[in-house]
């Protein structure tokens, strides 16, 4: 009879090298305004996927846009603590 053994690299690839570095977590923590403005703006669209836009469904959407364009300029000028932009 044949034993199937598992190799244990392959099963617990989770070395301490694998991880990411600190910097790596904080270049993601800087982003990380970027990328809820985005999920928000995709959140939008999705909603109106497969039918026509109402008003609330346009504004929602410009106002995901302004969020996305203030979050990528907080970032891109060092501020990405704060996003700015209309509620």
């Amino acid at each position: 009879m044949d034993h199937i053994v598992t190799v244990q690299d392959s099963v617990t690839a989770f070395e301490p090298w694998m991880e990411p570095t600190d910097a790596e977590l904080d270049a993601i923590d800087r982003e990380m305004p970027v990328i809820r403005a985005e999920m928000e703006l995709l959140d939008a669209q999705i909603v109106v996927i497969d039918r026509t836009p109402c008003e609330l469904d346009e504004r929602r959407i410009r106002r995901a846009r302004r969020r996305v364009l203030a979050a990528h300029r907080a970032h891109v000028n060092g501020r990405s603590g704060q996003t700015g932009g209309a509620a």
